[in-house]
């Protein structure tokens, strides 16, 4: 993440504190590009880092947003249908393809779809609308959405706390692990030129 984003979207969680949280997550999940993963993840690390947000209340609220915001996106689909879903899909850019693996998706697995789609980058943004216009039974609906959000909400917080808890920790090990894979890949590149070096003496001397 570039850096001016990650200072702009710390310093409307340190002013909005949960009421940005609630945002990010229903909009995304009413069909709107927000990054609410990447807001969600940021509020937790803070939750342990700078003790002003709770994890309780992040995942409480996380899940709120996230149920409401896909509820949302479930009526506009259901009531705007395929013709609102297309000039949806053109005004936010989303490639047809996405489109079709979430159809995809519903016509093989059902209800699970909504479920799973939150784990699914592209897919979480759309599940609502697409569950609205292919007139998914609202029920069921309803049952999947706040499975999947409070299971999403809840994994996706717990690793932004531990990742905050144990942020030097796992610092430093992406820097080992970089150092590690140049070494490996220098390692690589010696080796290959010697294999192609020794190939190239024989027939230099023939």
């Amino acid at each position: 993440m570039p850096p001016h984003i990650f200072s702009l979207l710390r310093s409307y969680l340190a002013e909005y504190g949960y009421w940005t949280v609630a945002a990010a997550l229903l909009l995304e999940n009413a069909g709107l590009p927000v990054p609410g993963e990447t807001i969600l993840l940021l509020a937790s690390f803070l939750a342990y880092s700078e003790h002003k947000l709770h994890l309780p209340s992040i995942i409480l609220v996380g899940i709120c947003a996230a149920t409401v915001g896909d509820n949302i996106g479930f009526l506009i689909g259901f009531y705007g249908g395929r013709p609102l879903l297309e000039r949806y899909r053109k005004t936010v850019h989303i490639q047809p393809a996405t489109i079709a693996r979430g159809e995809d998706m519903f016509r093989r697995h059902g209800t699970a779809t909504i479920f799973a789609a939150r784990f699914i980058a592209g897919l979480r943004v759309i599940a609502g609308p697409l569950a609205g216009v292919l007139h998914m039974p609202w029920r069921k609906f309803v049952a999947a959405n706040l499975l999947g959000a409070a299971l999403w909400v809840t994994v996706i917080s717990g690793a932004g706390y531990i990742f905050g808890k144990h942020s030097e920790k796992l610092l430093s090990i992406v820097k080992d692990v970089n150092i590690g894979v140049l070494l490996a890949a220098a390692a690589i590149l010696i080796l290959v030129w010697w294999k192609r070096r020794r190939k190239a003496v024989p027939k230099s001397q023939n």
